[in-house]
This record gives structure tokens, C-alpha cells and sequence, in this order.
């Protein structure tokens, strides 16, 4: 149990605590608290194509830089990835730390969270399993985007989520995404003292309501959108390659 309790709080130096686990923890905050808004947003430009086919094509445009660059860069698209890809590996690096590290630590944890019934603790759990699926599913995930940045369209999309078979990734990319990142951001208002006011237990209770909103709406939006890249890549299933042109360009040529 020992081993347990000093990979969570640290070891000692000369007699005195270290102060490394708490910056650790701090910047895995930071991180954390970086790709959850992140994937708020990545879901709502992914969303886009439940306006249209042209709506999606121009907020890929936007992506690129096209108001800095004249028809936008997939580069841009790049490298903002690879960005949040190395953030993603730190976060992931820096949570690993609190996990069991051997069977024995793993079965300690396991009867301590069944003999307490706390549901805070329960959700921990929930989060650890939801970022071991993610460290793989969303690793695959961000480098096929960072590398095939040019084929991103509401064709291309289609294409890759139906004909080059993504979908059962995305499906349980996306059920892994949404529980960890809602319980993450739910963990951290409650381990920083954010919104706890004069009542730190009804505020959590709020928090929690909020928190399974939150998951309820982008499991929602994620599902229909997914749904909508499904249909459109079975109806394009016969020109895989093909680049989607906007309204306003083929009314230009004609």
C-alpha cells in the first residue's frame, strides 16, 4: 500500500516532500484543461457538415488560413495538429503517473474504490480507462489528420470515416473522448476550488449535472455528425478521391 500512496504524493528528499508531483500535476492540469477545449471545438467545426456541404468546405478553408493565405494551406493544418499532438503525449505521459504501476497496486486500488462506493472515485476510474483507449485510438487519429492534411472535405472526410473503414474507430474514439474529457474538466473544477462558492457540495452536485449535460449534447452532436459522414461516403463510395467543389465555384465556371 506504501508504494501506492508515495506514487501519488511523491518521495522524499532530504526529509522534506518534493515539490516535482505537484508541478507535475499542475501542468497535467494545464494540459488537460487545453485539449478538452480543444475537442469542444474540434466537435464543433467536425459538426459543421449538419449545416451543409458548403458550410464544412469553407470552416476546412478557415482551418487552412485562408484569410491569412490565398486558398489556404493544409501545412497550417499540420502543424496546429502537431502541436496538439505533442500536448496530447504529455498529458498522456504525466497521467500515467497515477496509475497502478503493477497487478498488486492495481488490486489494492480496485477493492479500496469497491469498499468505499464513492462516486467521484468511481469516475476517476471511468477517466483512467477512457484515456487508456484514447492514448491509442486518439494517437492514430491525429496522425493520420497531421499527415493527410489535404484531404479534409466533406467528400474526403466521408471517404475516409465509410470507405477506408474509420467509423468503428470514430465510434469508440468518440465515446472515449466525450467521457474523458467532460469528467476531466468536472475533476478539475472540483480539485482547484473553482465555482465552490459558500456551498462546495451543492456546488458539486451542480457540477456534476452540468458535467453529464455536457456529455449528453457532444455524444449527441458527435453521433449525428458521424452519422451524416457515413451517408455521405456510401452515396460517394463510387468516386473515392474526389474532391468536393463548393456552390459558389461551380455557378463561377458556369
Amino acid at each position: 500500500m506504501s508504494d501506492l500512496i508515495e506514487g501519488y504524493i511523491g518521495k522524499t528528499t532530504n526529509g522534506k516532500k518534493s515539490r516535482i508531483p505537484a508541478k507535475l500535476d499542475y501542468i497535467q492540469s494545464l494540459t488537460g484543461g487545453f485539449l478538452a477545449i480543444f475537442m469542444w471545438g474540434h466537435m464543433m467545426m467536425v459538426s459543421s457538415i449538419l449545416v451543409s456541404k458548403d458550410f464544412m468546405y469553407y470552416v476546412t478553408k478557415f482551418l487552412e488560413g485562408s484569410f491569412i493565405i490565398d486558398g489556404g494551406s493544409p501545412l497550417m493544418v499540420s502543424i496546429f495538429v502537431f502541436i496538439v499532438f505533442v500536448i496530447f503525449v504529455v498529458h498522456a505521459a504525466l497521467g500515467m503517473r497515477k496509475l497502478p504501476s503493477n497487478f498488486k497496486q492495481y488490486q489494492v486500488l480496485k477493492a479500496h474504490t469497491k469498499s468505499i462506493q464513492h462516486q467521484d472515485t468511481q469516475l476517476w476510474g471511468y477517466q483512467a480507462f477512457t484515456g487508456f483507449v484514447m492514448f491509442f485510438l486518439g494517437s492514430i487519429h491525429l496522425y493520420i489528420i497531421m499527415t493527410n492534411s489535404a484531404d479534409i472535405g466533406p467528400y474526403a472526410s466521408a471517404d475516409r470515416v465509410w470507405s477506408e473503414w474509420m467509423w468503428p474507430l470514430y465510434i469508440a474514439l468518440l465515446l472515449a473522448v466525450e467521457f474523458h474529457g467532460t469528467i476531466g474538466l468536472y475533476r478539475l473544477c472540483i480539485k482547484w476550488g473553482w465555482f465552490d462558492g459558500k456551498d462546495p457540495q451543492a456546488t458539486r452536485k451542480r457540477l456534476k449535472k452540468v458535467k453529464w449535460a455536457l456529455t449528453g449534447f457532444f455524444l449527441t452532436l458527435g453521433f449525428a455528425a458521424l452519422i451524416v459522414y457515413m451517408k455521405i461516403g456510401m452515396e460517394h463510395a463510387d468516386k473515392v478521391g474526389e474532391k468536393y467543389v463548393p456552390t459558389s465555384m461551380i455557378k463561377e465556371a458556369k
